[in-house]
């Protein structure tokens, strides 16, 4: 499941809520972001022991790679990368996030070689959801003319009023995932 859209607009969720299901049901899952994955398995690398922490991403039957695209990876992280996905093909589901179309994911692994082979596989067996829409977390700004309406300013002046925002991070992720805002400080304080 390779879930495709803007930022705001419920990848994560989704991905979370599919991987919970998957828990419920027996089934092993792990959730980590892309740049994540690529610095945990890049440092296994360096240390002479990439096989044994492969088997960490190789061994749920569900795995949730979260923001793919939105920091690109270097030469070691894409190739990395391509060895995961291919040793997961047809043994074990991957559901995918990312705000880049697949063709800008050139991009994101610097070669559109290795982009192509990742994406032949991911697509194999797969179903892409893109999700269009409005970012959830700037809907009230929106409304209370914090953010100009949709199309004016664009992508700019909503990063620049999120960041204005002095919402802790885990907070803004806890809101991203289903809770309001005023029960996410609930949560962390």
């Amino acid at each position: 499941m390779i879930f495709l859209g803007p930022p705001g607009v419920g990848k994560t969720h989704l991905s979370v809520a599919l991987a919970e299901e998957a828990i419920r049901s027996g089934l092993g899952a792990y959730f980590i972001t892309a740049h994540d994955l690529a610095a945990d398995l890049g440092r296994a690398y360096r240390e002479g022991r990439l096989d044994r922490r492969m088997r960490v991403y190789l061994a749920p039957k569900v795995l949730v790679i979260d923001e793919v695209g939105y920091l690109p990876l270097d030469d070691l992280g894409a190739t990395i990368f391509f060895q995961l996905v291919s040793a997961r093909y047809e043994r074990g589901s991957i559901i995918l996030t990312s705000n880049k179309s697949y063709g800008d994911w050139g991009s994101i692994f610097g070669d559109s070689i290795i982009a192509t082979a990742i994406l032949d596989r991911l697509l194999h067996h797969s179903t892409t959801i893109n999700i269009r829409g409005e970012s959830y977390r700037l809907k009230d700004r929106r409304k209370a003319g914090l953010v100009p309406p949709r199309g004016q300013g664009g992508a700019d002046a909503a990063a620049r009023s999120l960041a204005s925002d002095s919402v802790p991070p885990k907070t803004r992720q806890k809101t991203a995932l289903g809770s309001t805002p005023s029960e996410a400080k609930e949560a962390h304080s």
